[in-house]
């Protein structure tokens, strides 16, 4: 479960969002148009990193940019911060790409192989939680009876939209512009995410695992 609360951000999410897409060579657009379709959350068992996905249109692309929330710096992933943000009950955030979190890609894993849901998000309401809406679905190939691998994760390189992350025995790709279906099929994957979001009913494919 994601716990959310009702906080003050600075800078907001889409702030962040604006600052940092036209910076990336995989995205293509004006970020004064960007349209957020919908996101969804891995939920890290110790309940110490966020994890978020957003998914955002603008013109005719559409993008998954997975974002990481962390209370202190992540050492050796200097490269990979985004932003710090100040959040008015967690206080500073330590915002990075996610795909350079080792929490993130373990959760990664354990939803393309183990078929591991999207964390139920709830909102801190006074003394209850209330039950947010779900923005986007995700599915998965993988199912419940697979042992998941040890993983030595490796620093991810981005290519052509698909970043690549070394984890031992798996190569993880996450799709950052959504729609190149079209990946390397010279070798079988071993299991592949979907999502579907308000707008869109057409799974669109936006993670893999494959052996190495």
């Amino acid at each position: 479960m994601a716990t959310i609360y009702n906080a003050e951000l600075s800078p907001s999410k889409s702030e962040l969002l604006s600052r940092w897409l036209p910076a990336q060579p995989w995205f293509v657009g004006d970020v004064g148009a960007l349209v957020r379709l919908g996101a969804f959350r891995f939920d890290d068992p110790a309940g110490e990193v966020g994890m978020e996905t957003h998914v955002v249109g603008v013109g005719g692309g559409t993008y998954q940019v997975p974002l990481s929330y962390r209370s202190a710096p992540l050492v050796g992933a200097e490269d990979f911060l985004i932003t710090t943000m100040e959040h008015s009950v967690l206080g500073r955030r330590w915002v990075y790409d996610a795909t350079a979190d080792p929490v993130y890609v373990r959760e990664l894993a354990a939803a393309l192989l183990a078929g591991k849901p999207q964390a139920a998000e709830h909102l801190v309401a006074g003394d209850a939680l209330e039950s947010l809406p779900v923005t986007a679905r995700l599915s998965s190939t993988g199912t419940s009876d697979v042992e998941l691998p040890e993983l030595s994760i490796g620093a991810p390189r981005t290519t052509a939209g698909v970043t690549s992350i070394p984890a031992g025995p798996l190569n993880l790709v996450v799709l950052r512009e959504l729609g190149l279906e079209e990946l390397d099929t010279s070798v079988p994957r071993a299991a592949a995410l979907t999502l579907t979001w308000d707008g869109r009913d057409v799974p669109a494919l936006i993670a893999a695992a494959y052996r190495s």
